[in-house]
């Protein structure tokens, strides 16, 4: 009977700390944010600055203020970082912080996009 009881508290304990550290693991990745200012004016580059910037790696929210021409990007951590945002920013056709706008992916934005329109 005691051997029962004593395989009964190992088992137990066993199973404890697998569960223990199973449980551990299941931990959510931790997020950042991050703000850029943008040179975006309207609704058109919300739009398509957010659409684009959900598809970089890691990201998991994308919100641009037009007004202010933030875009705040929420992302996990480790899985991206601000720098490579930015660029990728700049490769659809915006300026990002102090990086300006890929030459090429501006000229292919819509006029009422370009730096010198007026907002509307």
């Amino acid at each position: 009977m005691r051997t029962v009881h004593f395989l009964s508290a190992v088992s137990l304990l066993m199973l404890l700390a697998y569960n223990t550290r199973v449980m551990g693991q299941e931990k959510p990745a931790s997020t950042e944010t991050v703000k850029i200012k943008t040179s975006a004016i309207c609704e058109q580059c919300k739009e398509r600055l957010e659409h684009n910037m959900a598809f970089e790696k890691g990201v998991k929210a994308v919100n641009l203020d037009i007004e202010t021409k933030v875009l705040t990007i929420e992302f996990k951590a480790g899985k991206n970082s601000k720098e490579k945002l930015k660029k990728a920013v700049t490769k659809i056709g915006y300026d990002a912080d102090e990086l300006e706008a890929d030459p090429k992916a501006y000229a292919k934005l819509p006029t009422c996009c370009k730096k010198d329109a007026a907002p509307h």
